[in-house]
């Protein structure tokens, strides 16, 4: 009997190999039949899973940010208690951070996507979408916060939300240019935390514990919902693991379920 080929796999692979290469030169160099190289088959193979570069590149994109997303996910339900609101947003926030080799390459697959999305209309479509997932979702956590008596009402908002999202994405940048390096970046992510929350909490009460279900990678690759087309990576976990993104912070990797990529947790 003819094997049986499982299809969501194989692409999968076909979008880690595209992920290897955008990590080091981009994805406007990276051609058909270069990522069919990269990944070991042929290009005529290949065409049987993704008929144009940019079917390749959407469904990569939206893999990487289901990756980042699950990570985070997988990190804040590990907890040994129930999390806070606090430690939910830190969770996904850090996530969104380039805090080891893993998330690092996922957020400059990130990157690479976010510099194609300004010109090219599906890409920046699928990137887009992520981020008023990802808003809605750190504002629930901020109303809920409000309510424990964690926060002053005024500060949950959406506005306070997508400074949340800008900030993570902005210190994300400069780890990846090597303006901070990763424990620089996560003690202002936490001192933005902290004078947004000031005190510990005073109430306590049931809270959410997941990044939204269909969240992308912020920022690129990463995972937790996305807050941009690039880095979302998904991104990488508070203490040095993870995977965004701004893309996504994921990475990369070749098997089907444990790829590179941000970005992706942090927690």
């Amino acid at each position: 009997m003819p094997k049986k080929v499982d299809h969501e796999a194989r692409r999968q692979e076909i979008s880690e190999a595209l992920w290897r290469i955008a990590s080091t030169r981009g994805l406007d160099g990276a051609s058909l039949r270069d990522v069919a190289a990269e990944a070991g088959i042929s290009l005529g193979r290949l065409q049987h899973y993704f008929r144009t570069k940019d079917e390749m590149l959407v469904f990569a994109l939206q893999h990487i940010n289901r990756l980042a997303a699950d990570r985070i996910r997988a990190r804040i339900e590990s907890l040994t208690e129930e999390p806070t609101p606090r430690q939910v947003l830190r969770a996904c926030l850090s996530g969104m951070l380039p805090l080891d080799d893993k998330s690092r390459i996922g957020l400059l697959v990130g990157a690479a996507y976010f510099a194609r999305a300004i010109h090219d209309e599906a890409l920046r479509a699928e990137a887009e979408n992520g981020i008023p997932q990802l808003r809605a979702f750190f504002a629930d956590q901020l109303r809920l916060a409000a309510d424990r008596g964690e926060l002053p009402p005024e500060r949950a908002t959406e506005d306070e939300a997508m400074l949340l999202i800008s900030t993570a994405d902005g210190l994300a940048t400069y780890v990846l240019l090597g303006v901070h390096d990763p424990s620089t970046a996560l003690r202002l992510l936490d001192l933005h935390l902290a004078n947004l929350f000031g005190a510990e909490r005073v109430a306590e009460g049931p809270t959410s514990s997941g990044c939204g279900a269909d969240a992308a990678p912020a920022s690129g690759g990463g995972g937790v919902p996305s807050s941009s087309g690039g880095g979302g990576v998904p991104r990488s976990s508070g203490e040095g693991e993870m995977s965004p993104s701004s893309g996504g912070g994921e990475t990369p990797s070749s098997s089907a379920g444990d790829r590179p990529v941000s970005a992706a947790e942090r927690a």
